[in-house]
């Protein structure tokens, strides 16, 4: 799992983007938020398509390996770490669950 940028800086009103690109083929992307305490938040589970929630909205090409988190109208409370995890699409005896910070 490579996410991209390494580093954002979100600035107040604007809109920002994050990326992850997957070398396995995968089933699902989940995005998550973990604020300045410590807290981890589900934000947006996508298997397919587009996934909206409020500010946030997620794609997701299964084929091209890729998820975006698009985060519109940027407000102080999104200061945070944001990461991925995918399902990784596998064999009926394994499976295995990436997770890029």
């Amino acid at each position: 799992v490579e996410q991209s940028p390494g580093i954002l800086m979100l600035q107040e009103g604007k809109n920002s983007s994050l990326t992850c690109n997957f070398s396995v083929s995968m089933t699902s992307v989940q995005w998550f938020q973990q604020n300045p305490g410590g807290h981890i938040t589900s934000l947006l589970y996508i298997a397919s398509g587009i996934q909206q929630k409020g500010r946030l909205k997620s794609t997701v090409s299964t084929r091209e390996r890729y998820s975006h988190l698009y985060i519109r109208d940027a407000q102080p409370g999104d200061s945070a770490t944001y990461f991925c995890a995918v399902e990784a699409q596998c064999s009926p005896d394994t499976c295995s669950l990436y997770i890029k910070p």
